[in-house]
Parts: C-alpha cells; sequence; structure tokens
C-alpha cells in the first residue's frame, strides 16, 4: 500500500517510531475493530484509535445521548442530545479521520447476534456496562477466537484486560459467575468520575494497537487495578481456569443462548448508563 502525501503527514509522529514503521501503519489502516458501546469507555478508545489510523471502527449501541452521558462519553456534544448514539460517534470519528470507516450496528448485542458482528472484525473491544453482557462477549470472543480488550469502572476507579482467547485466561476465568443481580451497582446507580472511563478506555485502546502491530507486552494473565483516588496502579496475576466452562480444558459452553445471559440489557439501554 502506498500512502498518500496526506496520510503520511498524518500519521508522521507514529510512522518515524521503529516500532511501527510504514509497515505497522499499514496495519493498522487495514485493522478493524468493534467497540461495544459508544460511552464512556467506547467513545475515548474510538475517539483514538481513529486518530491512530486504525481502518475500521465499528459501533455496537442502541441507545440516544442524554444529557448525564456528556460528563464521560466525549464522542458527544450538548446538540447531540436525543440523537442516535451511533450515528453521533461516526458524525465526530469521520470528522476527525476521513480514513477510517465506521460501521454503525444500531442494535443491542445478544446471543442471537453477536458471533455475526463479532465475526467481521480482528478484535473487540468491550464499553458495556452490565455483567451479563460482558459474559457475552467474553463467551463469543472465546467461542470465535477474537481477541478481546477489556474495561470496567466504577466510582473512583477501574480495571482492564486482555484476553486472546485459546492462549490466555479469559473473563470467567477471573469471575466464573456473573454475581447476583442488584449485589454490585451501576455506573448508574453509583456514579463514576468523568476522567476515569478515558484512562480505561485508553489502555483498551493502547493494547489493541500493540496487538495490530504485534509489539510489546500485551495485559494478559493479568488484571490491571486503577485507584483515582490513591493515584495508584496494581497489577494482579491471573492464570487460565483449566475447568473455566467457555475456555478450559473441557467447555460446557460452546454456544450463545439467550437463557444464559438473563438480564441482557447492554448498558445502552439504561438512560445516562456508562
Amino acid at each position: 500500500m502506498d500512502f498518500t502525501e496526506s496520510q503520511i503527514e498524518r500519521y508522521s509522529r507514529q510512522i518515524i517510531l521503529k516500532e511501527i514503521g510504514g509497515e505497522g501503519q499499514k496495519r493498522l489502516l487495514d485493522g478493524r475493530v468493534v467497540i461495544i458501546g459508544a460511552g464512556g469507555l467506547g467513545s475515548p478508545a474510538a475517539y483514538y484509535l481513529a486518530a491512530a489510523g486504525v481502518g475500521t471502527i465499528g459501533i455496537v449501541d442502541n441507545d440516544t445521548v442524554d444529557l448525564s452521558n456528556l460528563q464521560r462519553q466525549i464522542l458527544h456534544f450538548t446538540q447531540d442530545a436525543g440523537h442516535v448514539k451511533t450515528e453521533s460517534a461516526r458524525e465526530k470519528l469521520t470528522a476527525l479521520n476521513p480514513d477510517c470507516n465506521i460501521i454503525l450496528h444500531t442494535t443491542r448485542i445478544t446471543a442471537a447476534n453477536a458471533l455475526d458482528i463479532i465475526g467481521n472484525y480482528d478484535a473487540v473491544i468491550n464499553g458495556c456496562d452490565n455483567f451479563p453482557t460482558r459474559y457475552l462477549i467474553n463467551d463469543a470472543c472465546v467461542i470465535s477466537k477474537t481477541p478481546l480488550f477489556e474495561g470496567a469502572v466504577i466510582g473512583f476507579s477501574g480495571q482492564v484486560m486482555t484476553i486472546i482467547p485459546g492462549k490466555t485466561a479469559c473473563y470467567r476465568c477471573l469471575y466464573e459467575e456473573p454475581p447476583p443481580p442488584g449485589l454490585i451497582p451501576s455506573c448508574q446507580e453509583a456514579g463514576v468520575l468523568g476522567t476515569i472511563p478515558g484512562v480505561i478506555g485508553l489502555i483498551q485502546a493502547t493494547e489493541a494497537v500493540k496487538w495490530f502491530l504485534g509489539k510489546g507486552k500485551l495485559l494478559t494473565n493479568r488484571v490491571l487495578l486503577y485507584s483515582a483516588l490513591e493515584m495508584e496502579f496494581t497489577e494482579l496475576p491471573l492464570t487460565r481456569n483449566e475447568k473455566c466452562p467457555v475456555c478450559g480444558n473441557q467447555p460446557s459452553i460452546h454456544e450463545l443462548r439467550e437463557d444464559t445471559y438473563t438480564m441482557n440489557h447492554t448498558c445502552e439501554r439504561r438512560r445516562g448508563a456508562d
């Protein structure tokens, strides 16, 4: 692939890095990432992936923009209130970088459509805000062998991990089953400092870029915890569970069934969530 003059100028600060160069930039331009949720985590991840030149970015979200989103969901502006989030996201990302092909999935991700959506992409960034959907995305990525960059935030803290199916621990290796409904509050219920999703979403995006480039040490088999109040990052080791129901040696989960993911309403459906 020959770069245009504008592309050379746009990506010059990356191309001059020895870890990237022209070949690495081409990998990014050929890359395809789907982001689940155009909210607090998905917004910064999408914005910086587009800026970096990832060629195709899918956005899955079925919600509309609410004023309560704007404290952290940087893809959306005040005038977007009431508009569909996916369309608002495409407008900002295309304005930032016309090189990027932004594909909209204005729908709720479910057991019925998850594999079809994910199957069109090289990697997934999960920005949802509820446990049933988190487990659904994990299982779909393991079954389809699609790398997953997982993040979560609440209050003044967040956590992030990278999952490479077939090689590393998955989310169920960390927590085998979702907690009982109502045990752990959502961001809508407990609140979140607006900058926290930015920190975690950018780590997710950075991990995705590193994976495309094949450079550096990925955040696999470990969980990175972030506390803004203490301004500390803590790393916890994680080992693949040989008895994991989805990625273990004898998995019991071979397909996605809707009844497995009860309460499967994504963060995008809850006004002001994520």
